[in-house]
Formats: structure tokens, sequence, C-alpha cells
């Protein structure tokens, strides 16, 4: 045991054998005092770490004490031997003293040898990477094991706390089996930095490389008189050679500019080369001639699509004002307002997409179909920044590129299902594009330069317009595409669908026909419709079961049900209003028109109204307005209002699976109450359709075509309509009108007199 002075080691660790140099401050300057005025020059080098010393230490010996080269005061120190810390104890000066006991180290045993024939060659694979080879012949050299071990305290790698464990571990196997482990994972460390440094290396040579060689390229091309541009060169060469107008032009040149100032490895130069390469293939001053032709434009119209007159008008209209404006020298390329903008609305299947590519090719011009069913994002339709990885111009500006020409024909599919998502709302970026008052001016968020849409004869295509946002559908002419008649179907299916199916099933018009009669059988038996989709699968079934039986003889399909089965739709409404209380109406759904039967009932129990089929908020008001009116003016209709008063009524709208909304039902419900109260059936051949008051009044609805055409299907010969729709009545087919006779009526009270059989008829029919 001996009493030393200690000797602080701030974030440092001195091993015996270890030579070091310490610079001194007041602590360490009054140990070291105080071993020269002890005689002695021996210390305790002790770690101090955030203030706190150690449980053990190295005696040491004062090698030399002097200036370091910066004329700061420092002492070089040897470690001599570990010694464990005691308790502290006077002595003379300012510095602590303890009493240190010194720790005798055991003999090596076991695997020393083979641990430390591991540790040093580790230690010196580690060295001839870092090039210290004088270090290597020292640890060569070394052969006491206890000297080997401790020799790490000079290892850089080593952090201070694992310096501290080896001053703590007394046992040299133990020591070197700490360093075995640290040094295997420095190493592996060492790889995996070495691997990415060459890498990196690498990946520098190759661009440098390349640099160089394309400048000798270039000085080699520019010796040779070679005129092949490249880079930005090649880019300005482009812009001045092609058609652009001169806003465009002068854009395109400023990032040919930023381009040639922009280094090659910047992401800046990827981003202005791909604008550049875009704005380059809008066909900016492309525009096709449109067909002058007003009779071989409605030619092209008439043998593509059956009906539709209203579509047809309109595009004719379309062109004869533009072959007017031409006729009188005015412009008829872009300006203010020149575009059209049509919304065609109708059910599916009626051929509103189809009808895109008709009007193009009666117009003579490039047609473009652009899908907007289920998109959210605003950039699809503006496009999106440049500064955005991956960024892209909108819909329009890829489809005036696709078309080739800026006059396409631009069909706006399912402009009606677009929905608000996080990122924007689509709907309104279609604002700027459908106004025609300004999409001569329309700016893509990626081209960012005026865009003339005035020219883009726009379709855009729904099957509800309900859903359009109110500002978007202002934007557009709303044509309306209500449905077919049977007669057009079978044209439809005569003329289109047949040589289609034809085709698909791999058979020919020689070895399969079909009788008009057939294909009435199957539009009016088979599927029940607006448009002719279903239809179409009837018939691709029928050539299907053709040829499965086919047998080299020629086939002539008259017999439906042999290939169809038993008819799925039959008329029902002298079936279903064969008994008081239920009353056939008319709706407009997604699907088209279509017939909707309301029952009601009586019974015992707590007066009131019950409503049943899932019906809309605006339906349930209709239906309690038809009762209170019947309970206000029965008398005076020749209802007795205890009837409806005194007992539970119950009103129904079968097909509960399907929502139902709307005002129309008004006058049915009136009807189907009031027949059960007076016991006579509503007259079987009868439809309506119309809004109700309070006071009786028969007010206006929409969709009449559509409700009058499914009246036809259906077989319905009379309809009751309100007397205000009178108009609408000229947009029907004159087919339909000769087969339907309407009645326009402005007072329920007329509706009941007109809907419910005699009183003596209803009690035949009801006690037969």
């Amino acid at each position: 045991m001996a009493t030393l002075p200690v000797l602080p080691l701030t974030d440092d660790v001195l091993l015996p054998g270890m030579v070091i140099p310490v610079t001194l401050d007041a602590t360490t300057q009054a140990a070291v005092d105080a071993a020269r005025s002890a005689g002695d020059k021996r210390v305790l080098a002790v770690p101090r770490v955030d203030g706190e010393y150690g449980s053990f230490g190295v005696v040491a010996v004062l090698e030399k004490v002097g200036r370091l080269p910066s004329g700061e005061p420092a002492a070089v120190v040897r470690g001599l031997a570990r010694a464990r810390i005691g308790a502290g104890v006077p002595g003379p000066g300012a510095a602590l003293w303890v009493e240190a006991t010194l720790l005798d180290e055991p003999a090596p045993a076991g695997k020393a040898k083979e641990l430390a024939r591991e540790y040093k060659a580790l230690v010196i694979g580690v060295l001839q990477e870092r090039g210290a080879w004088q270090v290597i012949d020292t640890v060569e050299r070394m052969t006491d094991l206890s000297e080997l071990a401790d020799s790490a305290g000079y290892a850089p790698w080593l952090t201070l706390e694992q310096k501290i464990q080896l001053l703590g571990a007394t046992d040299v196997t133990a020591r070197l089996e700490l360093l075995v482990e640290w040094a295997r994972g420095h190493a592996a460390e060492q790889q995996v930095n070495e691997k990415i440094n060459h890498d990196v290396r690498e990946g520098l040579e190759k661009t440098q490389r390349e640099f160089l060689l394309r400048q000798q390229l270039a000085a080699i091309r520019k010796e040779l008189g070679e005129d092949e541009p490249s880079g930005s060169a090649d880019y300005r060469t482009r812009v001045s050679e092609a058609d652009l107008p001169d806003v465009v032009r002068e854009a395109a040149q400023r990032e040919v500019d930023r381009l040639e100032r922009a280094s090659d490895q910047s992401p800046e130069a990827g981003w202005i080369r791909t604008w550049l390469d875009t704005v380059l293939e809008m066909p900016w001053n492309v525009r096709t001639t449109d067909n002058t032709d007003l009779a071989e434009a409605r030619a092209i119209l008439d043998a593509d699509h059956a009906g539709l007159a209203d579509v047809k008008d309109r595009i004719l209209e379309y062109l004869a004002v533009r072959n007017r404006r031409a006729a009188l020298g005015k412009e008829v390329v872009g300006g203010r307002g020149s575009g059209a903008v049509l919304a065609l609305a109708g059910p599916p299947g009626v051929g509103k997409t189809s009808l895109g590519e008709s009007v193009a090719r009666a117009l003579g011009r490039k047609f473009v179909r652009v899908s907007l069913g289920g998109v959210r994002d605003e950039a699809e339709i503006r496009g999106h920044r440049r500064t955005y990885v991956g960024a892209l111009p909108g819909r329009i500006v890829r489809a005036l590129r696709e078309a080739g020409s800026m006059n396409p024909v631009v069909l706006l599919d399912e402009v009606d299902k677009l929905a608000v998502g996080y990122a924007g709302d689509p709907a309104a970026a279609l604002l700027e594009v459908l106004d025609p008052a300004q999409n001569h001016t329309f700016r893509d968020h990626y081209l960012e330069v005026d865009l003339d849409l005035s020219d883009v004869l726009f379709l855009a295509t729904a099957n509800v317009v309900d859903t359009i946002p109110g500002p978007l559908l202002d934007r557009m002419e709303l044509v309306t595409l209500d449905g077919y008649t049977e007669q057009e179907k079978v044209a439809i299916a005569r003329d289109h669908l047949w040589p289609r199916q034809l085709d698909r099933a791999g058979l020919t018009s020689d070895e399969v026909t079909i009788s008009d009669s057939a294909l009435g059988a199957i539009a009016a038996e088979h599927t029940r419709e607006a448009g002719v989709r279903q239809l179409e699968r009837a018939l691709a079934k029928v050539l299907r079961k053709v040829a499965v039986a086919y047998a080299d003889e020629p086939v002539h399909v008259d017999d439906v049900v042999r290939y169809l089965g038993r008819p799925r739709f039959t008329p029902e409404s002298a079936e279903r209003t064969a008994v008081p209380g239920v009353a056939t109406g008319l709706a407009v759904t997604g699907a088209g028109g279509d017939v909707l039967f309301i029952e009601a009932t009586s019974m015992e129990g707590d007066p009131g109204l019950t409503l049943t089929g899932q019906l809309g908020d605006v339906m349930k008001e209709s239906a309690h307005i038809a009762l209170s009116y019947l309970r206000s003016n029965g008398r005076r209709l020749g209802i007795d209002p205890n009837e409806l008063a005194a007992r539970r009524i119950h009103l129904h709208v079968p097909a509960g699976a399907v929502p139902k909304d709307g005002p129309s039902a008004g006058i049915t419900m009136v009807t189907a109450l009031a027949s059960l109260a007076t016991g006579r059936a509503v007259r079987p051949e009868f439809g309506m359709t119309g809004e109700v008051t309070l006071a009786g009044r028969v007010l206006p609805i929409g969709g009449v075509k559509q409700k009058l055409l499914a009246a036809h299907r259906a077989g319905l010969t009379e309809v009751i309509i309100p007397k205000r729709n009178e108009p609408d009545l000229d947009d029907l087919p004159e087919e339909v009108r000769s087969q339907l006779t309407v009645h326009a009526l402005a007072d329920v009270a007329d509706v009941l007199a007109l809907a419910l059989r005699p009183a003596d008829v209803a009690t035949l029919v009801t006690t037969g």
C-alpha cells in the first residue's frame, strides 16, 4: 500500500506501460507539485468521467515536466501498475492524497496465448489498412501478454468506457477476450466503410471520366466540323425551328438559357429538359379542317346512331354557324367563346360515349376520350407543379398532345363521378376548362403558358345530372338522351349490335340471320332498359348458343324462347292494380325511367301513417301531404275522412332494396290512398307522375320523356302528367305519342276522377 497524490485524467485513460502527455491545469498541477515535493515523482493516474473518479487507477511516474510548443504547461507520465483506490488521507499541498493498493496480476492461463495470437493478427490487419508500418513492427515484437493487452490503450477505435473496462480487468485473459471481440467488430465495420467508400470513389471516377470523354468528343467533333449539336444547343435549335406561338417561344428560350447555366448533374436540368420536350411535342399551331358539308355530316351521324335528334341538331347548328362565319370572312379559329361544351346526360347504354366518335367523324376532327370516373386530384386536370418529383401536365394537355391538333373533339367521360379528395376538387378545376368565356387562356400548372381551348369541342357525359356541381353544370349546354323506343332499339340491333356480335362469335351473316320480330321480342320481353346494353348481351347469348349447335347449315333465329328461355318481363299493371289501394307511378332512376307501384292498406290500431320501402325525406313528405289532402278534402271527393283518420294507414313502395326519393310520386300516393278509402281500384292502363300540394295542385316535375318511355315499355296506354309539363311532350318520339294517351291535368280531383274505376265497376272487380 502506498500514499500517492491523485492525477485526474479527463476523458483519457492510462494503462500500465503507456506513456502519455498530460496538459496541466490547476488540479493536475497540484498533483505534479505534490509528487515532486515528496521526491518520489509518483502519482496515481485516475480517469475522471463527468467529474467522478473510478475505483481503479494506475501508479505512474513523472518522466518529464515542461511546456508544450504552444506554451501550455504539460507533463509526460508513464504507467507502472494497476492499483485500487482506497481512502483519502491528509498530505502536503493542494493535491488529493489517497491510499493506493497495488494489484497483483495473475499469471496467464488457459487460452490466453491463442487469444493473444488472434488479437495480434486483428490489430496488424487494422494497422495495415491505416499504413502504420512502424507500429506494426512494435506490436509484432511484443511477447509479454499483459504488455500486448495494455497497449490497446493507444487504440483510437476504442471508446473511453471500453478503456476504463480494460483498466478494471486484472486478469490478462479477460482483457484479451474483450479486445478480440472489440477488434472483430471494428474490423467488420471497417470493411463496410471501405466498401461504401470504394463505391463512392468508383461512382465519382465514372462521372468524371464520362464528363472528360464528352468534352473530348465535343472537341473532336468541332475539329472535324461535324454539325451534331447536343444538350442545350440541341434544344435551342429545336426551339428555333419549331412552329410555336410567340409567347411560348419566348418561354422556351428562357428555359434553354437556364439549361445552359445549369450543371448536368443538377436535378433542375432534368426538369427543364422534360418541360421542353413536352412543349415541343404540343401541336401549338396544328388544326384540322372541319367538314363544311352539312348533308354529309348528317349522313354520318344518322349512320352511326339511331335517334338522338337533339344532339345531331346541335352539332349541325355548330357546323352551320362556323360555315357562316367563314363565308363572312370572320375568324373561326380561337377567340373568346367560339368553342362549344355539350353535356350529354342520360341512363347507361344509350350511346353517350360512342356518340363522341361519331361527332368527331362528322366534323372531320381528331377524337380523344378522357375518363374522369373516380378522379380525386385537382392536378389530374390542371397538372402538377414542375418542382414535384414525377410532375406531369394535366389530362387536358395530354389529350391535345395525343390528338395532335388544337381543335379535337374531347370527350370528358363520367363527369358526374368526379370526387373531392385531399388533393383538391377536380370539378372546380374543370370550371375554367369548360367555360367558353375563359378557356381561351387556360393555364396548366405544368406548362405555365396560356393554352387556347376555345376551338376544342368538349363533350361531357353523365348518368345523373344532380351529382354534377351547379357551377360546373352552368358552364355546359345540357342535352338529355332519355332512351330509345322499341322501334329504335330494333334498328340499332339490326344495323350495329347484331353485326358486331356476329364478328365476335366468329359467325357470318350468311350463316345466321334474325328477324325484326325476334329482335323486337328480345327488346320487349327479355330486356327492359333505356339503353341497349342488355339487348346486346342477349344477342351475344343467342349467338353463343348458335355457335355451340352450329352444323354447317344456315340458322334463322326466330324462336327466342329456344335461346333465351321464357320472357322475363311481362305487363303487370293489370295484375298489380286489380285490388283497391294500388296505383302505378312513373319515376326516373340512374338507369333511366321506370314504373313504380305504390300500395296502401289500412288496419285496426293507433291512427297514423306507416311508410316502408327505403323512401327518402322528400318522398315521405309527399306521403304525408297526400294523406292530409284527402282528410281535408275527402267529403268533396266522395271519400269518408274517418276511413283515413280512425285507422292505421300503411303505405309501401315495393323494391325496398332500391333507394327512392323525389316529389313526383305525389299524385300516385294520393290516388293509392283514395282508391283504398273508396274501394275503387285504379284503372290498370294508367300511369301517373306529378308533385302534389296541400291545396290539391299538380306541380311540374322533371324527366317526363324518360318516364313516358318507361310507361310505353311497361305496356301502359294512358299517362297523367302535370299541366305545366305539356311542352315536354314535343320531345317525345312520334311512335310513342301515337300509342300513348297523355292527360295533362292541374288538379288532383281531376286525376282521381280519371284514374279510379267507376264505383259499380270497382264493386264488380272486388267481389268478382
